[in-house]
C-alpha cells in the first residue's frame, strides 16, 4: 500500500546538535531484504538440535507457537511504528505511553542484549574462520570481524544496507533452496535419496509426534524463543527510509509468511528427512545432518558458510540496532548527548564507537573469563527478548487510544481483536517466563533470575533519573511526534 506524501518522514532523524541528523540511505530492495533476513538467525540453524532431541517431531509445535507470538508482537509494533516511524522504535513508544522510566530502561536492556550478542556472534564466525584459516587465531578473527563491520556501520546507513542486503540474501536463498530440495526428497521426487529414511513417517513413528510428552512442547519454546529476536529491526531500520509507513507495513504484512516459511518449513524438512532421534542429527547438527542424508558432498563446509554468513548479518545488524537505540537514547536524553550526533552523512558515529567498545569488552571477557564474567552477561542478556516482547504488549495498549485521538488517519495497521488479543499475548509471555523459571536442565531459571537482577537495576537508574529529573518528561514523546512529521528535505539539510 502506498502511503500519504506526509508520511514519508525522518522518523527520529531529527537534526541534532551538533549533526544533520539520521538521513534515508536505504532503499526498498535494503528494507525488504533486512525484513526477511530479520527473522532468520544463526540459532535457526546452530540451535535447532536440541529442540528436535528435547520434543522430537513435536517441535514443530513449539516453532509454531513462538512463531505466532512473534506475529502478534510485531502486529502491535507494526501498529505503532506505521504511525510514528522512528529509529527508537518500541522504546521511543514505550516513552510516549508508558512514560519515561520505561521507555529508558527498554532501551537500555535492548542496547544491552545487543552488544553482548556481538561478542557470542563474533566469536562464533572466529571459531569458523579459524578452521579453515588456523594460522590466524581466533581472537584475531574476532577482531578482524568485528573491524569491518563497524567501518561499514561508520561510513553511511547506505554501506550497512547494502552489506545486508547480500548476507541476508545468501541466508535466504540457502533456506530456500534447502526447503525445495529437502521437500521433493520428503516426498520422494529427488533421485538418489534414501526414500525408506526420508517420508513423513519420520513425524509418527520412532515413538510418535510427541515422543518425550506434550510438556516438551513447552521445554521445546523455551530453547528456540530467543532464536526468533531481530524480526523487530526492520522497525527501526524504517525511520532511515524514504517511505517509512510503507516499510513498516510492508515488514509487518509479511512477517507471517516469513516465520512460516523459513522456520516451520525448513524444520518440517529436517524432520521428515530424517527420524528425530537420528544419531546424526546430535553429532552433525540438524541441517548438516539433513544435507548428509541427501547426498550432497561437503554438507557441513556448506552449513558453515551459510553459518558464517549468518553471523556476519547478525553482527551488522546488531551493531546498527544497538547503535540506532542509543541514538535515540540521546535524542531524549536518556543517554550522553553525544550520541545523538551524527556526521554529514547521518551516522551517528558515536553511538557506534560506544556501542562496538562495549562488544570488543565483552569478546575480551569470553575469552579471559568465559565461564565466570562472559557467562554471567550472556545469562543476564537473555530474557531481554521477552521484557522487550512485553513491554510493547502494555505500550500498544496505550497507544491505540493516543492514535485514535490525536491522528486516526495513522492507524494504517492495527492488531486484530484489540484489546483482547493484546492482553492474551501478554498474558503468554507470563506463562513463558514463569515456565523458564522451573527450568533448571537449560539454564532457564538462571537466565530469568539474572536477567530480572539487570532489569530492576536499570528500572532503578531510570527512577532516580526521573526523580532528579522532576517527573516524567512528556516532552520526549511529543518531541519524537513533531520529528516523524519533520519534512524530508529539512532533515537533510539540517
Amino acid at each position: 500500500m502506498t502511503s500519504q506524501p506526509t508520511q514519508k518522514t525522518a522518523g527520529p532523524a531529527e537534526p541534532a546538535a551538533g549533526g544533520h541528523g539520521l538521513q534515508a540511505g536505504l532503499k526498498n530492495r535494503h528494507l525488504s531484504m533486512i525484513a526477511i533476513g530479520g527473522v532468520i538467525g544463526a540459532g535457526l540453524f546452530v540451535g535447532s538440535s536440541s529442540g528436535i532431541a528435547t520434543a522430537g517431531p513435536g517441535i514443530l509445535l513449539s516453532y509454531a507457537l513462538v512463531g505466532t507470538l512473534v506475529v502478534l508482537v510485531m502486529r502491535m509494533l507494526g501498529e505503532m511504528s506505521a504511525a510514528n516511524p522512528t529509529s527508537g522504535s518500541f522504546s521511543a513508544h514505550a516513552d510516549r505511553a508508558l512514560g519515561s522510566w520505561a521507555g529508558f530502561s527498554i532501551g537500555w536492556l535492548y542496547w544491552f542484549f545487543w552488544v553482548v550478542v556481538l561478542a557470542v556472534e563474533a566469536t562464533a564466525g572466529a571459531v569458523i574462520l579459524e578452521g579453515w584459516i588456523p594460522s590466524v587465531p581466533q581472537w584475531a578473527w574476532a577482531l578482524i570481524v568485528m573491524l569491518v563491520l563497524t567501518a561499514t556501520n561508520l561510513v553511511s546507513v547506505g554501506s550497512y544496507g547494502e552489506f545486508e542486503f547480500w548476507f541476508a540474501g545468501i541466508k535466504v536463498v540457502a533456506i530456500a533452496a534447502f526447503i525445495i530440495i529437502g521437500g521433493l526428497a520428503v516426498f520422494g521426487l529427488l533421485p538418489g535419496v534414501d526414500s525408506e529414511q526420508a517420508g513423513l513417517s519420520n513425524l509418527t513413528e520412532h515413538g510418535g509426534f510427541l515422543p518425550n510428552g506434550p510438556g516438551a512442547i513447552l521445554t521445546g519454546v523455551l530453547l528456540v524463543v530467543f532464536s526468533f529476536m531481530g524480526s523487530e529491526i526492520a522497525t527501526l531500520a524504517a525511520g532511515e527510509s524514504e517511505n517509512p509507513q510503507q516499510a513498516v507495513t510492508k515488514a509487518t504484512n509479511s512477517i507471517i509468511w516469513r516465520v512460516a516459511v523459513f522456520y516451520l518449513g525448513s524444520i518440517f524438512v529436517v524432520v521428515a528427512l530424517l527420524p528425530w532421534d537420528s544419531k546424526s542429527i546430535a553429532d552433525d547438527g540438524s541441517y548438516v545432518a539433513a544435507l548428509n542424508s541427501l547426498g550432497i558432498p561437503h554438507a557441513g563446509q556448506i552449513m558453515n558458510f551459510i553459518v558464517l554468513t549468518s553471523v556476519l548479518s547478525c553482527l551488522n545488524s546488531g551493531l546498527y540496532t544497538a547503535s540506532r537505540m542509543a541514538f535515540s537514547l540521546g535524542q531524549r536524553g536518556d543517554a550522553p548527548k553525544a550520541f545523538a550526533r551524527t556526521t554529514g552523512n547521518g551516522v551517528p558515529r558515536t553511538a557506534i564507537l560506544a556501542s562496538v567498545a562495549f562488544g570488543f569488552v565483552a569478546v575480551f571477557f569470553n575469552y579471559k573469563f568465559p565461564d565466570s564474567v562472559f557467562l554471567f552477561l550472556v545469562n543476564s542478556s537473555g530474557a531481554v527478548a521477552l521484557f522487550v516482547w512485553l513491554a510493547i504488549c502494555f505500550s500498544q495498549l496505550r497507544m491505540r487510544k493516543i492514535i485514535k485521538a490525536e491522528a486516526p488517519e495513522k492507524l494504517v495497521v492495527k492488531m486484530w481483536l484489540y484489546p483482547y488479543l493484546t492482553w492474551a499475548t501478554a498474558a503468554l509471555i507470563v506463562f513463558i517466563l514463569g515456565y523458564m523459571l522451573t527450568d533448571t536442565e537449560h539454564d532457564g531459571r538462571k537466565t530469568v533470575l539474572l536477567s530480572l537482577l539487570v532489569a530492576a537495576l536499570v528500572l532503578a537508574v531510570a527512577f532516580i533519573k526521573q526523580k532528579v529529573r522532576g517527573g516524567d518528561h512528556p516532552a520526549a514523546g511529543v518531541e519524537a511526534a513533531a520529528a516523524s512529521d519533520a519534512p524530508r528535505d529539512e532533515v537533510k539539510t539540517g
